[in-house]
């Protein structure tokens, strides 16, 4: 009998963690492997916002922090809601966590009682429902495809809320299939969660900044939901700080004290050093997100049209993040060298092995018939990278 208990033995394992763990063994053994499953910039962080930690330790920011974060972070933070998405909150509706990770599992693990149902539109991100069955909560799937954009509509939502519903999680800019929802798709879903008021709503918005389309548009700015909606949001994607583990949540000052009081008895409060660097981002402007935004959407039209020309994928072109999730069923049963795909997940192995690039199989997303593919890669290596998917995939029979 293991000694480990049923919860841990039941979680499973981060399949993107999985697959960059992967790729990084076969690099260690001399294979030039082109990881395509993390997602993280490719970029370094901006020089003012290191300059701002080194500052920090200098003048020794090196005790422990309040559990919400650094009054002048959450203020900060306060600030960049108002003036970049015109919403209101005030320093007390703010906690600061490690991570959007961490802001995300708080949330879960202080809404959700044993038994309650989340509702999650597939694909998702690989971690919610994971922290869902940490807090014992049931997890409901909406099921979408590239057809739809990866997007729900009103009537599919209605459809899934039950007296049961406790939650519900979606993230627009969308990782893995980087699908935007607009202001009047987000309309339509907030005039449902308006009739369901036992209802709550987790809103990442942690690739906010990476958006092709048009302005970023949030759920929380309809007013009659606006006390039922948990902003996750953070520093690592559009300042290219996902080493610093800094995110936050905007909520009400009710559920932000239960927050603060779940995150004291596990991490207390974010490093001192990466708050600092944290207000300094935010009090620096956006030129760097900007620069690096465009580089992203150059990336992604050259991706697109790569993928667009290996036969057997589906694929749409994604409105915002740095992924591509296409389709990959027509490969499913197919064989090289006495190999065959069953799935996904045995088409990313096949692409590592035979390709070396690491992809991510879609199950863990919650949609088996697809792959992640990151283009947060320098463009050499992303047209390298199709390359060698065009070639890996032209041998399957």
């Amino acid at each position: 009998m293991s000694a480990l208990s049923t919860r841990i033995q039941n979680l499973s394992e981060s399949a993107t963690i999985k697959m960059a763990k992967l790729g990084r063994e076969l690099a260690a053994k001399g294979v030039d492997v082109i990881s395509l499953s993390f997602g993280e910039p490719d970029f370094h962080t901006p020089e003012h916002i290191k300059e701002a930690a080194k500052q920090a330790m200098d003048k020794n920011f090196t005790y422990y922090t309040p559990v919400a974060g650094y009054p002048e972070l959450r203020k900060a933070v306060v600030a960049k809601l108002k003036n970049e998405n015109n919403l209101d909150y005030d320093a007390a509706d703010i906690v600061v966590s490690t991570g959007a990770k961490q802001a995300i599992a708080n949330a879960v693990l202080c809404l959700v009682n044993p038994g309650e149902e989340v509702i999650i539109p597939t694909p998702y991100w690989v971690s919610y429902s994971e922290v869902v069955k940490l807090a014992e909560g049931k997890s409901v799937f909406i099921n979408t495809t590239v057809d739809t954009n990866f997007k729900i509509t009103p009537e599919q939502l209605e459809a899934a809320i039950t007296p049961n519903t406790k939650l519900f999680m979606f993230s627009s800019p969308c990782n893995p299939t980087g699908s935007v929802y607009s202001k009047d798709e987000l309309e339509g879903l907030a005039k449902v969660f308006e009739k369901y008021p036992q209802v709550y709503i987790l809103s990442d918005e942690i690739y906010e900044h990476i958006n092709f389309v048009d302005k970023h548009e949030s759920i929380a700015q309809f007013d009659y939901i606006k006390d039922r909606v948990v902003i996750i949001n953070g520093w690592s994607k559009a300042f290219a700080m996902t080493g610093w583990r800094i995110g936050y949540t905007a909520s009400t000052k009710e559920l932000a004290a239960a927050f603060d009081k779940m995150q004291g008895q596990v991490t207390s409060g974010t490093c001192s050093i990466t708050q600092r660097a944290g207000i300094a981002a935010y009090e620096g402007g956006l030129e760097s997100v900007l620069e690096m935004r465009e580089a992203f959407k150059k990336r992604r039209d050259i991706v697109y049209k790569l993928l667009s020309e290996i036969e057997g994928i589906k694929v749409n072109l994604p409105d915002g993040a740095f992924y591509f999730f296409p389709n990959v069923t027509s490969f499913f049963g197919k064989s090289y060298n006495g190999r065959v795909i069953n799935d996904s997940d045995d088409l990313s192995l096949y692409l590592l092995e035979e390709g070396h690039v690491a992809t991510v199989g879609g199950d863990s997303f919650g949609d088996p018939s697809s792959i992640r593919l990151s283009y947060a890669a320098a463009e050499d290596k992303l047209i390298e990278a199709m390359r060698r998917l065009k070639e890996a995939l032209g041998k399957l029979a």
